[in-house]
C-alpha cells in the first residue's frame, strides 16, 4: 500500500481574468488591498537571463546566496567543513552538489537546500 506524500503549503496562486478588459484594472485595484500583485508586465527568469542554463543555475543560486550573506566562499567553506576549492567549483559547475551537501549549503546559508538541487 502506498503512503500519502505531504504536500507543501502553497504561498503564491495566481489568479486569471475573464472578462471585459474595462474591468481588468477595476480587479487588480479590488484585489491589491488583500495582498494581490499585479504580475501582467513580469517575464520568467529564464528568458532574463538566457545565459544560464539548468546545469549553472545551482552555481549561481550558490553564489547569490553567499553574496547576500556577506560572507566568502572560505567562511562558508569553514563554516560547513570542505576546502574552499570545492565552493568555487561549485559556484562555477564544475563540481555537483549532492542532497546533503545541499543540506548543509542551505543551513549554512539560511535557504531552503532545495535550490541546490
Amino acid at each position: 500500500m502506498q503512503a500519502h506524500t505531504r504536500k507543501l503549503p502553497i504561498e503564491t496562486i495566481e489568479l486569471k481574468f475573464l472578462g471585459p478588459i474595462a474591468n481588468m484594472a477595476r480587479a487588480v485595484e479590488t484585489l491589491k488591498p488583500l495582498g494581490f500583485v499585479d504580475t501582467t508586465d513580469t517575464i520568467p527568469w529564464r528568458e532574463a537571463y538566457p545565459e544560464y542554463s539548468d546545469e549553472d543555475f545551482p552555481g549561481v543560486c550558490l553564489r547569490g546566496a553567499r553574496y547576500r550573506e556577506g560572507i566568502t566562499q572560505k567562511q562558508l567553506a569553514d563554516m560547513i567543513g570542505i576546502p574552499q576549492r570545492h565552493i568555487s567549483m561549485m559556484e562555477n559547475g564544475k563540481r555537483t552538489i549532492g542532497k546533503e551537501m545541499a543540506k548543509r549549503l542551505g543551513k549554512a546559508l539560511n535557504i531552503s537546500y532545495k535550490v541546490f538541487l
